[in-house]
């Protein structure tokens, strides 16, 4: 089954309810269907685009937004959503990549996706105004899928720096819906979840739950986060929830206006994506009171591995209640967790290993990437690539990551990617690109550069070449300048030793 019938049932219960409101008001789930129904009409009417064809989009956060993706559902096709902070010339090769017949690109983006296109994507200005004309063609009926076919497909960076993209099927969308409310929280039509976080990352995957319910989906009028117009929507709305990844809460605590907020319509935090420091954690829990639930989970396995409840986040009274709140909580309903050894045996409780994941929410796998498949996905289970330890009762705590990943602002960022660019230039003989501690951001990006002999390089030459080659917030924050990079025998770089030398936090 399709999960665009997710949709069609919520429309035929409750019609007159809001279902999304952005800046230029609100679309109730009468209308809201009918838009959609119409806009996959006229996306079926596209050269190209016929049931598994893959139509990309690259926005930023809008009522348009739902429409475009729920469209894509509604007639049969495979959405793929994309960071709108990308560059473009990596918006070209996801293009390219995923064999996208159709790209809808806001009018911010659209200029230069089509000027760096490697491929024959037909690349059309997304606004407004094409939004209501899709909404004018004759609808059409839901498009039978297979619950194995694929649905979206998830671009997240690899360490080779090139972007895989994880087919993520119906089925482990529904699957994704169904543990939302097994784990998180009940919904229905009186529940609304804000999208200040983008709607191409775990915010827009989780409107899938809230539309199946008949809630309310609503999009900041300035289309991002911002700490103040948040509050206000929290006061103005009934029952609220939101996705956010660990730096927009702190900058919620750290905001002005944190003194006064009225929260009492607030119903649920939910936080992931990266580490959330304990104190800032316990911050939180003071602020917020007990409406915080943590997730961990990947593109590959979207926003369902394990999950640290509101109930467990508030049991102070009990031994042990600061290692829970460092933890990542339990397997989510339905989900398996081993911890394993490089040979994927279990390990004994408390030992360190690869955590591995089983359920219906795994992807299919990586798009036309059988090495890496055969290497994610061996034995039948997800390799996460995190390293972490189940106690007795099955929590789980994650110690590290495998990968030398960092995470800025809740975002991915992939070294290898960086150095590439940084090798490059002419005057870079080697380089090595870390995460140091960052109080707002969790992680800021820094580079280790040696200049080639005789050679002067400047900082201000390293980054005018990141932001013609890679989005602007993958660029190093600092970049450090050092005779050699520490190796061990074997010739490989040392980044343990590097990240040592920036363990401190600024300031």
């Amino acid at each position: 089954m399709s999960i665009a019938h997710f949709l069609q049932a919520a429309a035929r219960r409750h019609g007159g309810a809001p279902a999304v409101t952005d800046r230029r008001g609100t679309w109730r789930y009468g209308e809201f269907f009918d838009r959609v129904s119409a806009t996959a009409a006229w996306l079926r009417a596209q050269r190209g685009a016929v049931p598994g064809a893959r139509v990309a989009i690259a926005m930023e956060n809008c009522a348009g937004y739902l429409q475009v993706l729920w469209g894509c559902w509604h007639a049969g096709l495979c959405a793929v959503p994309i960071n709108a902070k990308l560059h473009p010339k990596e918006f070209a090769y996801i293009l390219a990549n995923s064999g996208t017949v159709l790209c809808l690109a806001s009018p911010a983006l659209h200029g230069g996706i089509a000027a760096a296109l490697e491929s024959d994507t037909r690349v059309l200005e997304a606004d407004d105004a094409l939004f209501d004309r899709m909404a004018t063609a004759s609808p059409m009926a839901v498009a039978e899928r297979a619950p194995a076919d694929p649905a979206w497909l998830f671009y997240t960076s690899g360490t080779t720096g090139r972007p895989k993209g994880a087919a993520l099927s119906h089925r482990n969308l529904g699957f994704m819906a169904h543990a939302y409310t097994a784990d998180i929280d009940r919904l229905d039509e009186r529940d609304t979840i804000l999208h200040p976080a983008p709607l191409s990352h775990g915010s827009g995957q989780y409107a899938v739950p809230h539309v199946a319910h008949g809630s309310h989906n609503v999009i900041p009028e300035s289309g991002h986060f911002e700490a103040g117009e948040t509050f206000a929507l929290i006061e103005r709305h009934a029952n609220v929830s939101m996705f956010a990844a660990p730096t927009l809460v702190v900058r919620m605590l750290n905001d002005a206006g944190m003194g006064h907020a009225r929260l009492d319509n607030l119903k649920t935090i939910i936080y992931g994506g990266a580490p959330m420091y304990v104190s800032d954690l316990e911050r939180a829990l003071e602020a917020f009171g007990p409406r915080l639930y943590q997730l961990f989970g990947q593109g590959e396995s979207p926003m369902t591995i394990t999950g640290l409840d509101k109930r467990a986040h508030g049991l102070r009274e009990l031994p042990g209640h600061r290692e829970r709140l460092a933890s990542a909580g339990w397997a989510r309903t339905g989900v398996e967790v081993r911890v394993v050894d490089e040979d994927d045996r279990d390990l004994p409780l408390g030992e360190v290993g690869e955590i591995i994941t089983r359920s219906d929410c795994v992807m299919l796998g990586y798009w036309e990437n059988p090495e890496a498949n055969a290497r994610a996905l061996r034995g039948g289970w997800l390799h996460t690539g995190d390293l972490g330890a189940l106690d007795a009762t099955g929590m789980l705590t994650l110690k590290d990551r495998s990968k030398d990943m960092i995470i800025s602002g809740g975002i991915n960022i992939y070294p290898r990617e960086i150095e590439d660019v940084l090798l490059g230039h002419a005057g870079v003989r080697e380089v090595a690109v870390v995460g140091a501690p960052h109080a707002d951001w969790g992680e800021e990006v820094v580079a280790f550069v040696v200049a080639q002999a005789g050679t002067v390089v400047d900082a201000a030459a390293l980054d005018a070449r990141c932001l013609a080659h890679i989005a602007r917030f993958k660029r190093p924050k600092r970049y450090v300048f050092v005779e050699a990079l520490p190796k061990n025998n074997y010739g490989k770089v040392l980044k343990r030793a590097l990240r040592g030398q920036l363990a401190a936090p600024p300031g």
